[in-house]
């Protein structure tokens, strides 16, 4: 086996490599992804589905007043529900609540 052939040999190993990286990479991404999902459902396992509904709003940077609007809740119900929230995620603020959810993400 002369150079060349030695050669065409090692550049076909690293391209078998290679593929087999780029495979894993693909796979990784995907166990990534699921992982992500799964910990966003654990999260708002915590919440009924009343307090799912706000604090999805919430993400959307919606107000207190337009959760009203949007969900036809009193705005003590809404302001009870979005307590809720704040007291099972021991945060003080929707704001707080919205960056814990968004850095588990």
């Amino acid at each position: 086996m002369d150079r060349t052939e030695k050669l065409l040999m090692g550049i076909e190993n690293v391209l078998s490599i290679a593929a087999e990286l780029v495979d894993e990479v693909s796979r990784l991404k995907e166990v990534e992804e699921e992982c992500r999902i799964l910990k966003e459902k654990l999260f708002l396992k915590q919440f009924t589905k009343s307090e799912k509904e706000v604090f999805a709003l919430a993400l959307d940077g919606h107000s207190t007043s337009e959760m009203q609007e949007i969900l036809f809740k009193e705005k003590s119900t809404i302001r009870m529900q979005r307590r809720s929230i704040l007291q099972k995620l021991n945060v003080s603020s929707m704001e707080e609540a919205v960056d814990k959810f968004q850095k588990i993400s």
